[in-house]
């Protein structure tokens, strides 16, 4: 009799799996670039767990989501932020100056402008380890952001962009592990991407050419011999990396790009061999845009950047969206990436314009966002599309983009994981 009643008890303690009905009145299909009237999304738990035709209510004991007047999605993805920081003039003191500590809690708040923005997952394109941190953190439950996959340090030449002993006078010490993602040889190379392994990091990110930030006199030559990237990429391979090369200058990125880089960030001053490049290895632009025009907005103000800064600012700033449009036209494939924090976290959704005014339709764009992003991430069986199985990253707006691209920029709804952040 007893166990009988401990039965009952237990068997009354379960309760009925409550799912959450969203009643989508426009719901834009990324993958077939398509805007369906009048779906409901099924979740269930962090999951997607049925598409289905018309409004429905569930049951009494469902959660009922009203979204029949907006425009739904899925959560965007953003693959070149740098989530620990912002631009500022006073930018470069900061660094010196921001223990790990002050640069933790500083990017929690980007995160969370970054989330609220529509963007349920980032690749974070270097900086200190602490983005590895914050990464684990959200996925605690612990930070509110968005996913990330991170590539922790970024691998550099001494010298070259993203050394982080540039523009330091001799005078000031480094922490002793500051540089150990500075190479200058194919063994060196290894050694850092095997550190990258060991810290945990998600993807490898390479400077294969000089960058407009940095202060160097040099934005575009080439910044890794041959066998140092031979070297970096095989080793990525054997420990399951993908590889993204920072590159503004057509050398670097001709290298970058032979010796099978997945993903070429930026690609101002890519010429028609580039272009045949990405075609013959199937690598993938990440145009960042956005970042381009604002550094170069940024280099007008007079003492926001070093002298050196401001010089490649204004050259870079006026050719980056025509390298865009150059290899969307020719047939290149396209990633959606802006490099957040050369501009305000939070306006990263402003790139869709500047990829529309280049000549990409805006249903295209969204899905190099969604669809294409998650396909190199690795992660196309659960983010990019709101189907059956997938992650429940939903996020909406309350106009059609395809007549207001600018309201991608004012998200009304955010869910990430099933969890409704902004409503």
């Amino acid at each position: 009799m007893k166990r009988l009643l401990l039965l009952l008890f237990l068997v009354s303690q379960i309760s009925i799996a409550q799912k959450t009905y969203i009643q989508c009145g426009n719901l834009i299909d990324t993958r077939n670039q398509l805007v369906l009237k009048d779906m409901t999304i099924v979740v269930e738990g962090n999951k997607i767990v049925d598409v289905q035709k018309g409004l429905k209510k569930g049951e009494k004991t469902d959660v009922l989501i009203d979204l029949s007047k907006k425009y739904v999605m899925p959560g965007l993805i953003d693959m070149h932020v740098h989530i620990e920081s912002q631009t500022a003039k006073d930018q470069f003191q900061k660094r010196i100056q921001y223990s790990e500590a002050d640069v933790a809690f500083e990017s929690q708040k980007y995160a969370r402008v970054t989330l609220m923005a529509g963007f349920t997952t980032v690749r974070d394109m270097g900086g200190t380890n602490v983005n590895i941190s914050l990464r684990n953190a959200i996925n605690r439950g612990s930070v509110i952001g968005p996913r990330i996959f991170t590539s922790g340090k970024t691998i550099a030449t001494t010298g070259g962009h993203g050394d982080p002993s540039n523009g330091i006078g001799t005078k000031l010490m480094l922490p002793e592990d500051a540089s150990d993602g500075v190479i200058n040889s194919a063994e060196e190379a290894r050694r850092a991407v095997r550190q990258r392994y060991q810290d945990g990091a998600d993807w490898i990110k390479i400077t294969a050419t000089g960058g407009v930030l940095s202060i160097a006199k040099n934005g575009k030559g080439p910044q890794f011999q041959d066998d140092e990237l031979e070297g970096l990429i095989s080793t990525a391979k054997d420990y399951g990396f993908g590889v993204a090369a920072h590159a503004h200058g057509a050398e670097g990125m001709k290298r970058a790009l032979r010796a099978g880089v997945t993903t070429i960030e930026h690609g101002s001053f890519l010429d028609d061999e580039c272009i045949a490049l990405f075609k013959e290895k199937g690598a993938y632009l990440v145009p960042t845009i956005i970042a381009g025009k604002t550094a170069s907005d940024s280099a007008k103000i007079p003492g926001y950047f070093h002298p050196f800064v401001v010089k490649k600012a204004l050259e870079t700033g006026v050719l980056i969206q025509d390298a865009f449009a150059r290899a969307y036209k020719a047939g290149v494939n396209i990633c959606f990436g802006t490099d957040a924090g050369v501009y305000p976290h939070g306006y990263n959704a402003k790139e869709f314009l500047y990829m529309t005014e280049a000549g990409m339709p805006i249903m295209e764009a969204l899905k190099a966002a969604t669809i294409t992003n998650a396909k190199v991430l690795g992660m196309d069986d659960q983010l990019g599309a709101i189907e059956p199985g997938k992650m429940a990253d939903i996020v909406a707006i309350d106009e059609d983009p395809a007549k207001n691209v600018l309201a991608l920029m004012n998200m009304s709804f955010v869910m990430k994981d099933g969890v409704v952040y902004k409503k």
